[in-house]
């Protein structure tokens, strides 16, 4: 089994870092380089940033910031957010980024995810999925942040990202986003075992053991951010937890 990495969200708004719940009700919670400054010492694996307005703005990364954060970023940083084309991968790459987040942009163009993989690696190019689960049981993917339904079902979305070259998932359920109540695990189960890369639990982690239902569920690694915005808990403490619950971490501080 490969290590599973414990990964922070940071969800960029205006300038500043916001977590909601179902994605509204956005509240501030600080400010990005201070926070990256601190997970940089609290040895998560890898970090997750979106700008959560560029692609409703119809704005192109701001790769003057998104570099100057990459500067102070000592582990593998995601950016997502307002991507459309190759050219803002290509200048995100160059400013910095190890890889990027699709999301809308996925939906109204699907062979970008293809050229993405094509011209610079599928390692680099997350599919992101956003979900809401609909009353026959089925997932619907959104976009635009969760505003817009897409008419496409997840698991089959996920498949056709993966054979468009997606090296992973990052699959998040919007209903429980924020609310810090434990993933959905028949819906992180569902992708991972319909999918052979690697899938990123998202949504809803409110303590350590709901990290590690969703790697035994099939998680390859753990999203999360209330859970280190608005309680005392750590990466390094949840790897630990799941360090001693024999989950193999990027981590030498325990003994299984």
């Amino acid at each position: 089994m490969l290590k599973v990495r414990v990964i922070p969200t940071l969800l960029w708004k205006d300038f500043t870092l916001v977590k909601g719940i179902g994605f509204d009700s956005w509240r501030r919670v600080g400010t990005v380089l201070p926070s990256v400054k601190v997970y940089n010492t609290r040895q998560v694996d890898e970090m997750i940033l979106v700008d959560i307005t560029a692609t409703d703005s119809d704005r192109d990364p701001d790769y003057e910031e998104i570099e100057y954060i990459c500067n102070e970023c000592f582990v593998p940083l995601t950016i997502g957010g307002g991507i459309r084309n190759i050219d803002h991968v290509r200048n995100l790459l160059k400013a910095g980024a190890d890889k990027v987040a699709v999301n809308s942009a996925a939906f109204e163009t699907p062979e970008l995810i293809t050229e993405i993989a094509g011209l610079f690696g599928s390692q680099c190019v997350i599919a992101s999925i956003d979900v809401k689960k609909k009353e026959d049981g089925n997932w619907e993917c959104y976009s635009h942040s969760g505003k817009k339904p897409t008419g496409k079902e997840a698991i089959s979305w996920a498949q056709e990202m993966e054979k468009r070259g997606a090296g992973e998932i990052l699959i998040t359920s919007i209903e429980l986003d924020g609310t810090m109540e434990g993933y959905d695990l028949e819906l992180v189960k569902a992708i991972s075992e319909a999918v052979n890369i690697p899938v990123i639990a998202s949504g809803g982690a409110g303590n350590y053991e709901h990290m590690h239902e969703a790697i035994q569920a099939g998680a390859n690694a753990v999203a999360a951010a209330s859970i280190y915005h608005f309680t005392q808990q750590t990466p390094l403490e949840a790897k630990k937890h799941l360090g001693l619950q024999g989950i193999p971490v990027r981590a030498a501080f325990y003994k299984q």
